[in-house]
């Protein structure tokens, strides 16, 4: 009875966790696309990096992955980048992989010491944004490398600005209990 028991209590968790992946590339295809504002480097920020960031604290690096790489994966497909789905997927993916297990370790030896936690992880996983990009496009698209280091500063500001918002928010749902129901790295 109690294998049963702990089986239907792993498959719900297991459905509950692809839902919320779900949800969340969804959230971050849409935070990417909808939500632009200007940047001073002729282009502009969204609030998709923000919620990679949160997707990988609350899901952990797996479902984390699949969140950031869908759903920037897909905002890119209904902007009509498309040539930069493949690096993007690959690229917004990683960053949830090195925010989630950097989250976990600082987390498992500072305990309730969170914010740094949350902006160290946050940090990692922008500068594989940054450094992502720049190669993708250098070594893949055929720019040429000082070509591709001219979207290295836009890159840094949106960066920043996924951290800055990412360990804001993450901060006022953990406040909420909401985060309970998950066994995640976002602790209050």
């Amino acid at each position: 009875m109690t294998t049963e028991k702990t089986t239907k209590t792993s498959a719900r968790d297991k459905l509950l966790k692809i839902c919320v992946t779900a949800m969340f590339a969804a959230l971050i295809c849409v935070a990417t696309m909808l939500i632009q504002i200007p940047s001073p480097l002729n282009g502009y920020v969204n609030f998709g990096d923000c919620f990679i960031l949160i997707a990988a604290w609350v899901l952990g690096p797996v479902y984390g992955f699949a969140a950031g790489g869908i759903g920037s994966g897909l905002a890119g497909l209904f902007t009509g980048y498309v040539h930069y789905v493949p690096g993007t997927f690959i690229i917004k993916g990683l960053i949830a992989v090195a925010a989630a297990l950097i989250c976990r370790a600082m987390l498992k030896k500072l305990g309730k010491v969170v914010i740094p936690a949350y902006a160290v992880s946050a940090l990692a996983g922008e500068m594989i944004m940054v450094g992502g990009y720049y190669l993708y496009a250098a070594l893949l698209l055929g720019k040429s490398f000082a070509g591709a280091a001219a979207s290295v500063p836009g890159n840094l500001i949106q960066g920043a600005f996924g951290l800055i918002c990412g360990v804001v928010i993450i901060r006022i749902i953990a406040k909420t209990k909401v985060l309970s129901k998950f066994s995640t790295y976002a602790v209050a």
